[in-house]
């Protein structure tokens, strides 16, 4: 089969690369290991996601404005503190002059999954594999070659890499990855809670990490809900993870100094474990490395998929740009620019979600107090909040047009 791509990995970074070329007319083939329809669960999967403005901005483009009206949660503010005691530091898109929009939106994976899968399989440009494994991959001077398990055939002239941070096609291709283990993990879940967060998320700095509590949609019963993403040490995971429901909201409500008034918890919480990983190159013959596949970072801030889509939407302008052209997509001048485009963004958020990990678990009563005193500095600075919202939204840099709405 040719098509002008090949993308491995059809989770939610590789699916939207999809549907982003499909919507400019762009074909590609998309190989997953996974049955995809399995994916579509809570128990596979019961995280949600933080979309920023820019990356909700893209997925209207692509045709799923529908999905995020009726399926995410906008962000409107962030208050953020050095534990419970101290003062926030809040930005707020709705008082803030100059600026509008929500800061980002949060939707459960499985809800964004399912309206991928479902556009996907509705774009004729899209030839979904699924489960299906790639057992070989042939770059050649030519084009790509890519043979599945149950023998079919796949040709194009590039071959993207969106399977995840144990990318095999990465490693196959022997691309080097700088890698490290944070001491910490995160445990994930969901609860109800008296007071409604009034579309608020809350980020609270503890010398064992950050605790995020995350606004989602109401249930559907009507009561107010959100997603909790807890940073532990290692050593106090599996103790975590062994607390009853009850146990569990009792230190979730302890943490977050009682600000949503009473909490249950009302899903299984899971753990990851947190590193950092940044790919040597995006590059190789034929081959372009996207989201988790290039890089993976700290969740302190919530950047990570997002990072992964601001791939897409320079991938996608650099592919159309050049099928328009009548280029050959595979070609290193083509797969160069995209590289040369989403490096430096990523190898500075990668930085500064690192810094910002180290910085706030420093313990002692010096560096909280040079914490509190910056938080204070940055609530007294209306250019500087500005500045770091629009961060948040993903709006600042060179930045692609399907991010500012804009038609390829």
């Amino acid at each position: 089969m040719d098509r002008d791509v090949i993308i491995i990995g059809g989770g939610l970074v590789g699916m939207t690369l999809a549907l982003a070329l499909a919507t400019h007319g762009v074909t590609s083939a998309m190989v997953d290991a996974a049955d995809l329809d399995a994916t579509l669960t809570a128990a596979f999967d019961g995280r949600a996601s933080a979309i920023a403005s820019a990356s909700a901005t893209m997925f209207r483009a692509i045709g799923l404005g529908p999905l995020l009206d009726e399926r995410s949660c906008p962000i409107h503010r962030i208050r953020v503190s050095d534990g419970v005691a101290a003062r926030p530091l809040v930005f707020d898109a709705l008082a803030t002059d100059g600026v509008g929009g929500a800061l980002g939106f949060m939707i459960e994976n499985r809800h964004l999954r399912a309206g991928l899968l479902a556009a996907g399989r509705s774009a004729p440009e899209i030839a979904l594999h699924a489960p299906a494994t790639a057992v070989s991959i042939d770059r050649g001077a030519a084009g790509v070659t890519v043979t599945l398990g149950d023998g079919t055939i796949l040709t194009a002239p590039l071959v993207v890499a969106a399977d995840g941070r144990r990318s095999k096609v990465r490693d196959a291709a022997g691309i080097a990855v700088a890698r490290w283990s944070y001491p910490q993990t995160a445990i994930v879940t969901m609860i109800e809670h008296a007071r409604p967060h009034d579309h608020t998320a809350f980020e609270l700095f503890y010398p064992t990490g950050p605790f995020a509590i995350l606004p989602m949609l109401p249930s559907e019963g009507g009561a107010n809900r959100s997603a909790i993403v807890w940073t532990v040490d290692n050593p106090a995971a599996p103790g975590t993870l062994k607390l009853g429901p009850r146990a569990l909201a009792a230190e979730i409500e302890k943490r977050s100094g009682g600000v949503l008034g009473g909490v249950s918890v009302i899903a299984p919480a899971a753990s990851y474990p947190l590193g950092y990983h940044h790919a040597a190159s995006y590059v190789a013959d034929r081959l372009v490395l996207v989201g988790d596949a290039a890089h993976g970072i700290h969740p302190i801030a919530g950047q990570g998929l997002n990072m992964g889509l601001r791939d897409v939407a320079a991938l996608a302008e650099v592919l159309v740009d050049a099928a328009r052209l009548g280029l050959d997509l595979g070609a290193p001048a083509v797969t160069a620019r995209y590289s040369a485009w989403r490096r430096l963004d990523n190898s500075m958020v990668g930085a500064v979600t690192d810094g910002l990990n180290r910085l706030f678990a420093l313990p002692g009563a010096v560096p909280a107090a040079a914490r509190r005193l910056g938080l204070a500095a940055v609530e007294r600075l209306p250019a500087l909040k500005r500045r770091f919202m629009a961060e948040a939204r993903g709006e600042t840099g060179d930045r692609p047009k399907l991010l500012v709405g804009e038609a390829l």
